[in-house]
C-alpha cells in the first residue's frame, strides 16, 4: 500500500526519483503510468494495473462516456521500470497532460501513486483536506 506525500524534482529528461518506501513494490515487475483524474499522473504496480485494467474493461462499450474514458486511460498508459537510482521517466505526453514542470508532489493513494505539479497539489490537497474534515455525514449511511 502506498501512503505519504513527498516533494521531488523532475530532471530535464523527465525523470523523477520515487520515494524509497515506494520502490520495493515496483522494483521487480515495474509499473504503469497513465493519465489520472484531476490532471495528475497515476502510477500503478504492474499487478495493480492488471486488476484496474480488468475492472475498466467491464465498463459498457455502448456508452460514449465509457468509451472516451477507456481511450484516455489506456492510450496514455506507459510501462516503466525503475532505473538503478530508483527513477522513472514520465513520458512527454503525460508531463503535458498533468502540466508537470520541475517541482513535483509524489503522493501515495492506497493502491496507486499520484504525481502532481507541486503548486497544483497544494491547491488540490487543501480542497481535499477541507472535504475530509467535513465529510462524516456523507459516509455515515454507508457504514464508513
Amino acid at each position: 500500500m502506498f501512503v505519504g506525500e513527498y516533494q521531488h524534482t523532475m530532471d530535464g529528461k523527465g525523470r523523477v526519483v520515487l520515494p524509497a518506501r515506494f520502490r520495493k513494490a515496483l522494483e521487480k515487475d515495474g509499473c504503469v503510468l497513465t493519465k489520472g483524474q484531476d490532471e495528475c499522473v497515476f502510477v500503478w504496480s504492474t499487478d495493480d494495473w492488471q486488476k484496474e485494467a480488468e475492472r475498466m474493461k467491464q465498463l459498457p462499450r455502448t456508452d460514449s462516456r465509457s468509451r472516451g474514458y477507456l481511450r484516455s486511460f489506456f492510450s496514455g498508459a506507459e510501462p516503466q521500470s525503475l532505473d538503478g537510482q530508483g527513477r522513472i521517466t514520465i513520458p512527454q505526453n503525460l508531463r503535458s497532460f498533468a502540466a508537470l514542470e520541475k517541482d513535483l508532489a509524489v503522493v501515495g493513494v492506497a493502491e496507486r501513486i499520484e504525481i502532481w505539479d507541486a503548486e497544483r497539489w497544494s491547491q488540490v490537497s487543501a480542497e481535499a483536506d477541507d472535504v475530509y474534515a467535513h465529510i462524516e455525514e456523507a459516509f455515515s449511511d454507508q457504514g464508513i
